[in-house]
């Protein structure tokens, strides 16, 4: 097996990734959105609404002789080539930062505590049915699934179309009943059942109770439905799901869902990315991850538009011209701060990132702004003044009433284990949030 390592927002020569050339020329310059086409799984789902991550997000960027990566993490594979993208807050072999965030923002069980016999590469995967609950609450919003499916009768209630040859074949002699099939309306059917398959399949993994008691409602609810539930149906059902993919918009949150299912229950069986050209994989936006995990520590001082679902949308213009979505605004309305979340490191914030927080400060009538982002160091705050005048009348001063603040959170390293990490975590938070309530 060939395998190479590498971290989010970072650079690498070509030749770094020469032993996984076929892998590398796969999935260079793709975006999130090509590659979940191919197969590979994107997290969250609501990237693939979002016009702005489909342009931009890729795993690899070519420039020139380089290959540059950005806010993405997680797995990749084809054939036997391998490609594990880590934060750049990893230490040795564990990425605790991920498994951090991911806790956190999903509110699932401890994720390495519980896993804590697989390698990388496992864990990465079986971060899939950590993110079962997840999906299943998302998709049962909409309510149980319901479709069409054909059942196959023999009696004497004759209520569809005669199948000619069964009928000879089970009712000769003649005794009264009559072979015939029925299209009818229902919630047991192969969509159900493979979510009945998946969670049958959790249940059987040491933290599997665990993970599944965050749904409890939605699990009884999908047992009690799928009436005709076998186990050795489980690889036709998983065949039937993969040949007819969920594709009504409403059901959007099923398709992924559909999708999860079968990932977890193929990789039991080892047929993720069946064939040799198949890539295959699971993928994290590690800006969406901090963003959200960014709201949990101040959402008591903070508004928090979500753009990527277009939720509590911002107007520029009296005659609602310019939609816009500020990550995070404050509640005080005597002193109104902006704020945004950038996953990046601080020297990466620049040009476009200021332009777009100074409109927003401009909209809002608010002084200050703040950029929240991860940091390896000691996190200082910088600060930004903003300039007036010009250099054509040679009076450029500095504004002591405008400033933009970069507010890092210092990610801790060389720590003594994952429970270690969260203890530092909690130690960093606090330093945080005690700068923002003192500002």
């Amino acid at each position: 097996m060939k395998y190479i390592k590498i971290n989010d927002n970072s650079k690498y020569q070509k030749e770094f990734f020469s032993e996984i050339s076929k892998l590398t020329q796969k999935i260079s310059n793709k975006t999130l959105i090509q590659l979940e086409k191919e197969g590979v799984f994107v997290f969250p789902e609501c990237l693939k609404n979002s016009e702005d991550i489909t342009e931009k997000q890729m795993i690899l960027q070519s420039v020139n002789e380089e290959y540059r990566t950005q806010n993405i993490m997680g797995f990749i594979g084809l054939g036997d080539e391998r490609l594990v993208i880590s934060s750049r807050f990893s230490e040795r072999q564990n990425d605790y930062f991920l498994w951090y965030m991911m806790e956190k923002v999903l509110d699932i069980p401890n994720i390495v505590e519980l896993d804590t016999d697989a390698n990388r590469e496992n864990r990465l995967f079986h971060m899939l049915i950590f993110l079962f609950p997840h999906y299943l609450k998302q998709a049962m919003r909409k309510g149980v699934f319901k479709n069409y499916i054909c059942r196959k009768y023999n009696d004497e209630n004759v209520g569809g179309i005669i199948d000619i040859q069964r009928h000879i074949d089970k009712n000769t002699p003649f005794i009264g009943n009559i072979a015939y099939s029925q299209r009818e309306y229902s919630y047991d059917n192969y969509i159900m059942e493979l979510i009945r398959h998946t969670i049958e399949f959790i249940k059987k993994k040491p933290y599997g109770r665990n993970v599944l008691s965050l749904v409890k409602s939605e699990v009884q609810l999908v047992i009690d439905v799928t009436q005709n539930y076998k186990f050795y149906d489980r690889q036709n059902i998983i065949a039937e799901n993969a040949r007819n993919t969920i594709r009504h918009a409403y059901y959007n949150e099923y398709r992924s869902l559909q999708h999860l299912c079968i990932l977890i229950l193929q990789k039991q069986k080892h047929q993720i990315g069946l064939g040799s050209r198949q890539i295959y994989g699971i993928l994290f936006d590690g800006a969406w991850l901090w963003e959200e995990y960014i709201n949990l520590l101040v959402n008591d001082i903070f508004y928090h538009p979500m753009n990527k679902v277009k939720k509590d949308k911002q107007i520029l213009f009296n005659n609602r011209v310019g939609e816009i979505y500020p990550d995070f605004i404050s509640r005080n309305q005597d002193n109104r701060i902006i704020a945004d979340a950038k996953y990046k490191p601080i020297g990466n914030i620049k040009n476009k990132d200021y332009l777009q927080l100074l409109a927003y400060m401009f909209r809002f009538d608010s002084k200050k702004g703040y950029y929240f982002y991860p940091e390896a160091t000691i996190a200082e705050k910088e600060y930004l003044w903003l300039n007036q005048g010009s250099t054509y009348e040679k009076n450029v001063t500095t504004r002591n009433d405008v400033c933009i603040i970069k507010h890092g959170l210092k990610i801790p390293s060389s720590t003594d284990g994952y429970e270690d990490f969260c203890l530092k975590m909690q130690i960093a938070e606090k330093e945080f949030r005690n700068i923002l309530d003192n500002s």
